[in-house]
């Protein structure tokens, strides 16, 4: 068990200022994107549009999408993020070590930990404390080395990391192909209305909230969940085994929440954490419980599971005692 706290590395330049612009007359009527490009044009359109897509840029203080057209007087802020770290410092990240072997690790990621570096996350992560126990993990991407899949940041459970360059694209592979057996325990709020049954309905980004997913009308991508109820509590929430055939953003937490069954504690998906506060609820109940795989150099088939963690036991206790 590698338990230590975490240290902040400051690898990162300052952000760039904020930028504020004052749409003339003679500019009205452009979409903003085209507008930018002529203020700000040592970026890119394509790195623009990412800016507005993220929030990064404002008109009258609010969000708007890429082709919202100016009027005269509007105030256009950009913000600038961090840029990422040019080298990953690596730190002391608490989580468990299931297997190591000289091609992979196994271990349990623990709640509260993002698994690598992103906007608003650039120390702190499983990454960063993988790279303190390994010294080097494979990949072209920079800000993702060894990594063949991830778990939300506060979703606990068992991970699969690559260490060498063959297991990294063979692993990748069977990810790819649906070949690794994921399966997880939740929480719900409210029982779905099957004891058991699957979800087959895509998922795609949620128009206007950016940071959640939605079960798509429309396109979107594939994505299937299967789920059994294990026990019921007072007032109808329960327990269930879930199982997943693709590995969507958020996919347990979109699918459960259209059934009306939100995973409990899921504060984008109407989990309602401060409601059950008083239990110990303080982030989403969702836990990878065990993943099964082929080892890329044995061939073995490999299965590893995690129990839940303290706080998701101490809630079911606490639902135990209401019931």
């Amino acid at each position: 068990m590698i338990d230590c706290a975490a240290d902040s590395s400051g690898c990162r330049a300052n952000p760039r200022p904020a930028q504020d612009f004052t749409v003339a007359a003679a500019e009205a009527g452009l979409r903003l994107d085209h507008y930018l490009v002529r203020r700000v044009g040592e970026l890119s359109r394509s790195a623009l549009g990412r800016l507005i897509l993220s929030g990064h840029v404002l008109v009258r203080g609010e969000r708007v999408k890429a082709g919202y057209r100016l009027r005269t007087g509007d105030t256009v802020t950009v913000r600038f993020p961090a840029p990422e770290p040019d080298e990953l410092v690596p730190e002391a990240v608490p989580f468990e070590i299931l297997h190591e072997d000289p091609a992979l690790l196994v271990v349990v990621k623990p709640a509260g930990v993002v698994v690598h570096p992103g906007a608003g996350h650039h120390g702190g992560t499983l990454v960063h404390g993988l790279l303190h126990h390994c010294d080097h993990l494979p990949g072209a991407d920079p800000v993702r080395p060894g990594i063949v899949h991830r778990l939300d940041k506060d979703t606990s459970g068992v991970m699969v990391i690559a260490k060498t360059e063959a297991a990294l694209r063979t692993l990748a592979g069977e990810f790819r192909n649906r070949g690794v057996r994921k399966r997880y325990q939740a929480i719900l709020l409210r029982c779905p209305p099957r004891e058991s049954g699957r979800l087959a309905a895509p998922i795609c980004r949620h128009p206007v909230h950016r940071k959640k997913m939605m079960v798509a009308a429309r396109g979107g991508r594939h994505a299937a969940t299967s789920w059994q109820v294990v026990e019921r509590f007072a007032g109808g929430p329960c327990l269930v085994e879930v199982g997943i055939e693709t590995g969507r953003t958020h996919q347990i937490r979109v699918h459960m929440a259209s059934l009306g069954a939100p995973v409990m504690g899921d504060p984008l998906y109407g989990g309602h954490p401060e409601r059950f506060a008083g239990m110990g609820v303080h982030r989403q109940m969702l836990h990878a419980a065990s993943l099964a795989f082929t080892h890329p150099e044995s061939g073995a088939v490999m299965r590893f599971t995690a129990p839940l963690p303290p706080d998701m036991r101490q809630v079911l206790a606490a639902l135990r005692q209401a019931s």
